[in-house]
C-alpha cells in the first residue's frame, strides 16, 4: 500500500493545515467530475483514503506508530470521502446524518439568595420556591396527546435531512440540509399534547430544599446538578446555581473566617480593668479588659468567627476596643479628676514613636476593614 504521505505529497511532520490544503489541491485535479481516466479515478481513492486516515489525530497517530490506516466507516467500493469533499470545499456543518432527538438538556438557572451573617456560621437548610420548566405530568416528556406518538415525517422520511444537487466547479455535488416540515427531527407530532403544546414540559413552580454550607461569603456560587428546568421532551435537566450574598450585620463585620466587632469601654473600666459578657453570634463570650487598656487594642476570642468552608475549625472574634472619654461631668466628677490629675506627675500632650501596628488598628477599625 502507498505511503499516504507520499499520496498526498506532504512531509511526515505536515501540519493539519498542510494535510487539507494537499488534499484540496489533488481533489481539484482527480476528481471523476473534472478528470474522468480510470488513473485518476483511482489516484483519487488513494488521495481520498490518506486525507480520511492523516486528517483524524488518533489514525494517524496509528498509521505513524505502524498501523494499516484503513477507511474507518467508509466503504473500499465506493469514493468513501466524498462527504469529506463537500466538507472541504464548502464548510463543516452540512454533513449530519439521521434525525436530531427531539429531547434536549434543560438551562441552566441561577438565583441569588441572602442569607444572615449568623447563618454563615454554621451553615442552614432553605426551602426555595423556584419558577421553572416541569415534566408534563399529561404526556410525561412525549410532546403527544394519550394514546398517540409521533408520525414518520412524509417529506424526509423519517431521516431529518433533505437532499439537493448543486452544481459546483466540480460538477453536481450532493448537500443535505434539515427538513424544513420536521425540523430535522424525522418525526412529527399529528396530535401535539393539549397541556404543554407538544412541548413535553410546563412551566411551574416548584420548592428545592437547599443545604447553604457553613463558611459561605458574599458572590460564592452554589452549583446544584439536575435541579434546574427540565429540557424539551423531557430532556435531562439543567443545573441550578445559587449566588450568596450575605446581609449586612449591625454589630459584627467579617474578614475572611474572622469576625470583627469593636466594644466601647468607660475609661474607668480602662483604668481599673473589668470583666465584660458580651453576646456574640452563637451564644455569650467572657472578655477580660486588663488596667490600663488602651483605643485600638484587639481583644482576641479563639475559634468564636466563621467556621472554615473548605477545611476544619473556626476563625477568631476580633475585638477592637475604643475607650469612652466622658463629655459631660457634674461638678463633683469633675473634682474627682481634677484631684487625679493633680496626684500625678503632668505631662504635655506630645508626640509619641510612630507605631505601625498602632496606626494599621486604628485605620481598620475606623474603615470597618
Amino acid at each position: 500500500m502507498a505511503d499516504h504521505y507520499d499520496v498526498l505529497g506532504i512531509a511526515r511532520d505536515a501540519s493539519a493545515d498542510d494535510i487539507k490544503k494537499a488534499y484540496r489541491r489533488l481533489a481539484r485535479e482527480l476528481h471523476p467530475d473534472v478528470n474522468p481516466s480510470g488513473d485518476a479515478a483511482e489516484r483519487f481513492k488513494l488521495v481520498t483514503h490518506a486525507y480520511d486516515v492523516l486528517s483524524d489525530p488518533q489514525q494517524r497517530q496509528q498509521y505513524d506508530l505502524g498501523g494499516s490506516g484503513g477507511f474507518g466507516g467508509a466503504g473500499g467500493g465506493n469514493f468513501g470521502g466524498f462527504g469529506d469533499i463537500f466538507e472541504t470545499f464548502f464548510g463543516a456543518g452540512q454533513s449530519q446524518r439521521g434525525p436530531r432527538s427531539r429531547r434536549e438538556r434543560g438551562q441552566d438557572a441561577l438565583l441569588r439568595v441572602e442569607v444572615e451573617l449568623e447563618e454563615t456560621v454554621f451553615g442552614t437548610t432553605r426551602q426555595l420556591e423556584v419558577d421553572t420548566a416541569v415534566l408534563c405530568e399529561t404526556c410525561n416528556g412525549s410532546c403527544c396527546s394519550p394514546g398517540t406518538e409521533p408520525a414518520t415525517c412524509d417529506i424526509c422520511r423519517g431521516s431529518g435531512q433533505i437532499q439537493r444537487t448543486v452544481r459546483s466547479l466540480l460538477g453536481n455535488v450532493m448537500t443535505s440540509s434539515p427538513c424544513g416540515t420536521c425540523r430535522g427531527y424525522g418525526t412529527v407530532i399529528p396530535s401535539p399534547c393539549p397541556t404543554c403544546a407538544g412541548q413535553g414540559r410546563v412551566r411551574a413552580r416548584r420548592a428545592i430544599p437547599v443545604e447553604i454550607p457553613a463558611g459561605v461569603d458574599t458572590g460564592l456560587r452554589i452549583q446544584m446538578p439536575g435541579q434546574g428546568e427540565v429540557g424539551p421532551a423531557g430532556g435531562p435537566n439543567g443545573d441550578l446555581f445559587l449566588e450568596i450574598k450575605v446581609k449586612t450585620h449591625d454589630t459584627f463585620s467579617r474578614s475572611g473566617d474572622d469576625l470583627l466587632a469593636t466594644l466601647e469601654v468607660q475609661m474607668t473600666d480602662a483604668i481599673l480593668g473589668t470583666t465584660a459578657t458580651l453576646a456574640s453570634l452563637d451564644g455569650d463570650v467572657s472578655v477580660e479588659i486588663k488596667p490600663g487598656t488602651q483605643s485600638a487594642e484587639i481583644l482576641t476570642v479563639k475559634e468564636r468567627g466563621i467556621t472554615r468552608l473548605r477545611g476544619s475549625g473556626r476563625g477568631d472574634l476580633k475585638i477592637g476596643v475604643q475607650v469612652v472619654t466622658p463629655v459631660r461631668l457634674n461638678s463633683k466628677e469633675t473634682k474627682l479628676v481634677q484631684d487625679f490629675a493633680n496626684s500625678r506627675r503632668p505631662v504635655a500632650p506630645q508626640f509619641s514613636t510612630f507605631q505601625q501596628g498602632l496606626f494599621s488598628k486604628l485605620r481598620d477599625r475606623f474603615l470597618n476593614l
